[in-house]
């Protein structure tokens, strides 16, 4: 895997978040509401496509996306800000794929 780029917080999805928070209120699971294909992590993947050119797979993505979904539903409920939720994923994912350097 070659190093992890830069990823920016996108601007928020707020049309998307409203009809993603209506569908989880309705009685949808969250992680298939993220995971679906009109869902964020789709959303999110279009927009940091340069993780699969640094060995990311769409699949490592969605799993890391998940594994953040209580982060991803405070945003979705109003607890947590875009900024704040987006950003904690991005640090998520740069922690998570950064090679460690065994050599010290």
């Amino acid at each position: 895997m070659t190093a992890v780029p830069t990823l920016h917080v996108p601007d928020e999805p707020t049309a998307r978040a409203e009809i993603w928070l209506a569908a989880v209120r309705r009685g949808d699971e969250l992680a298939e509401v993220l995971g679906a294909g009109d869902g964020l992590t789709d959303w999110l993947w279009s927009r940091w496509s340069a993780l699969g050119a640094a060995g990311v797979s769409r699949e490592e993505f969605g799993q890391l996306v998940l594994e953040y979904r209580r982060e991803l539903w405070l945003w979705l409920a109003g607890e947590r800000t875009w900024a704040q939720a987006c950003s904690g994923l991005v640090g998520r994912i740069s922690r998570r794929m950064t090679p460690v350097d065994a050599g010290g």
